[in-house]
């Protein structure tokens, strides 16, 4: 039991309250409960209910909007109405991968701040980039980028593809550029990382998908080889590179032609953000196909699983490219013709001299 002189404190702070708190201010828990186990007075409150309460029954303006289904909200890939691919031509010592600099140059490239500044902003955007993104843009229409052009770019408007530098599946061939496969020749490139990009390619050149490429190519690869296919293999991952290369005997099963081993390339460094960009690989895991003239200038581009409309589109592109082709050498034999018969004039001009 609580002494006097407590209780009188007690007393005399309630009367205090009181007097500086009014009654109807006060809160419902008395500071000075009775006992130490006396709970606060608890009252029930009863919910809202406004004076006119709404109709249950809907009304046909009230009705809730339909939710925009996930195939409408999804990209739509656009047509491509610009020229892909570097604005210089390529060169054969481009793109390898291995760094030329000496050391002193090393040197001097680490300690300049300009430099600095952009391996900075470099970085900065590598890092910046969702590790799943290419995986989550798989979702609409299969990762495709963009659509085929309905026609070829012009050549004065046309840019160039760059050069890569990878393996080959000749046996013991080693390492080559691909710029000296591409010159010459109306090429047919297939780029692709990975199974599933490989066979969204297909759907462009194989020979089961689109026959009418096939008999194109072959037609043309009769007289003196005018167009070819040319697949490269983009592998970054050392130990996925190195599988790849552990399977290439069976690799070359599937291609017994000599020269179609020749034009498969197994690419592990040279493909930097800025190229994939100018070419029009936004996506690693999406395949795609272009189309490339004698001159090493895209002319066309495909991505993602081919439509009908693409694959006629890609074998129109070959065969008129091949006419120019032919052309072109037949303008070629005709000038060499002339300048042979323009030096035996002259020679024998000299001798009756």
């Amino acid at each position: 039991m609580p002494k006097p002189a407590t209780l009188l404190i007690r007393l005399q702070w309630h009367n205090y309250l009181l007097h500086v708190y009014p009654m109807k201010h006060h809160t419902q828990r008395c500071p000075f409960p009775r006992h130490a186990s006396t709970s606060p007075l608890k009252t029930r409150s009863l919910p809202y209910q406004p004076k006119n309460p709404p109709s249950t029954t809907p009304s046909p303006s009230s009705s809730p909007s339909p939710t925009p289904s996930t195939s409408s909200s999804a990209p739509t890939p656009q047509p491509l109405l610009h020229p892909l691919g570097l604005p210089h031509p390529p060169d054969p010592t481009q793109n390898t991968g291995l760094d030329p600099r000496t050391l002193r140059q090393r040197r001097a490239d680490f300690l300049n701040y300009d430099k600095h500044l952009l391996r900075r902003r470099a970085l900065t955007t590598t890092i910046a980039k969702p590790y799943f993104r290419d995986w989550t843009s798989m979702r609409h229409h299969k990762g495709k980028s963009f659509l085929a052009p309905t026609k070829l770019f012009r050549a004065e408007k046309s840019l160039y593809f760059p050069n890569l530098w990878g393996r080959v599946l000749v046996r013991g061939a080693g390492e080559r550029d691909t710029t000296g496969v591409l010159e010459g020749r109306v090429s047919v490139v297939s780029l692709f990382s990975g199974t599933w990009a490989e066979r969204q390619t297909l759907s462009f050149v194989g020979a089961e998908l689109n026959p009418e490429l096939m008999d194109a190519v072959r037609g043309a690869a009769g007289e003196g080889a005018a167009a070819q296919f040319v697949f490269v293999n983009v592998e970054e991952n050392a130990l996925k590179a190195g599988l790849i290369r552990l399977f290439m005997p069976g690799l070359r099963k599937k291609m017994p032609d000599m020269g179609q081993q020749g034009r498969y390339f197994l690419v592990r460094r040279g493909l930097t953000d800025e190229i994939r960009g100018h070419i029009g690989m936004a996506n690693g895991k999406v395949g795609y196909v272009y189309l490339v003239d004698r001159e090493c200038k895209v002319r066309w581009a495909g991505s993602g699983v081919a439509e009908a409309g693409e694959k006629q589109g890609l074998v129109r592109g070959v065969r008129k490219l091949v006419e120019e082709w032919r052309g072109e050498r037949a303008r070629g034999k005709v000038r060499d013709e002339r300048e042979d018969v323009d030096e035996g004039v002259g020679a024998v001009a000299q001798a009756a001299a």
